[in-house]
């Protein structure tokens, strides 16, 4: 089973740590890709010392966040942790990694990868350094990331994703990165979480939940193989889960998971 997330917009900061190496990060296909994403981010950021008007309004940041500009600029050499330490946020939160026991620890290493406008992907084992980069961004050399993505992940994800289920958790922006195709997205699930009485989507629920529902898939063990098999392992930990079954074949599953509160 694969695992497909969101960042988080905000990041915890590393504290101490050795520096990045990009040649150490996973899915190694991106390197070139990665690297001219952190080429062109450096270098805005870098320029950005005196005048910070254009960075900001490139990346998307208000006055008060300002330090995120100066944080990017010493990427290179910034100490780095873990990705699921580094990410935070009402999904990370309720996902809880660091009070998994080793064997879902285990798990998570296999089987998460966050989606990134900087690192295209990550695995939560992979060391990043705290970062500012939506894929929403548009960089000055190389466009809309989410548009920029698609080329490289297409090459990597479908051996990323191996012969196994694909559970899609990305929010709508970085899942413009990589649209699962062909065999691959029929073996693929994607997941909203409904306010049950509204039948709205209510962004902390929706965060929280998915963070739910992939510790849940991790401490208990569950390996579904298909989306038919996510949904009886939802099921079976107490998820109300209504299916959109493809009417045709290489098309993702739909579900959707029905909450009234989160606790």
């Amino acid at each position: 089973m694969l695992v497909l997330l969101p960042p988080s917009e905000g990041k915890a900061a590393p504290g101490r740590g050795a520096p990045l190496k990009p040649e150490s990060l996973s899915l190694p296909g991106l390197a070139p890709a990665r690297a001219a994403v952190l080429d062109e981010l450096v270098g805005l950021c870098a320029d950005a010392a005196e005048d910070d008007v254009k960075a900001r309004e490139v990346l998307g940041l208000s006055e008060g966040l300002r330090g995120e500009i100066a944080k990017n600029a010493e990427l290179r050499t910034a100490p780095t942790r873990p990705a699921g330490e580094i990410y935070t946020g009402v999904l990370y939160d309720a996902l809880d990694l660091a009070s998994l026991d080793a064997a879902a620890k285990k798990r998570a290493a296999r089987s998460l990868l966050v989606f990134s406008g900087l690192w295209g992907a990550v695995r939560v084992t992979d060391r990043i350094p705290s970062y500012r980069c939506s894929m929403g961004v548009k960089l000055p050399g190389l466009g809309p990331l989410g548009a920029y993505w698609r080329a490289p992940m297409a090459e990597v994800m479908p051996e990323a994703a191996g012969d196994g289920l694909v559970l899609d958790l990305r929010s709508a922006a970085y899942a413009t990165a990589w649209k699962p195709k062909g065999e691959v997205a029929g073996r693929t699930a994607t997941v909203r979480v409904l306010h049950a009485p509204t039948r709205k989507v209510v962004s902390h629920f929706n965060k929280a939940t998915k963070g739910r529902i992939v510790r849940s898939l991790l401490t208990s063990g569950a390996a579904p193989a298909s989306p038919e098999e996510l949904v009886d392992a939802l099921r079976e930990q107490s998820y109300e889960v209504e299916v959109d079954r493809p009417a045709k074949g290489g098309r993702a599953w739909g579900l959707d998971v029905l909450v009234d509160e989160v606790h």
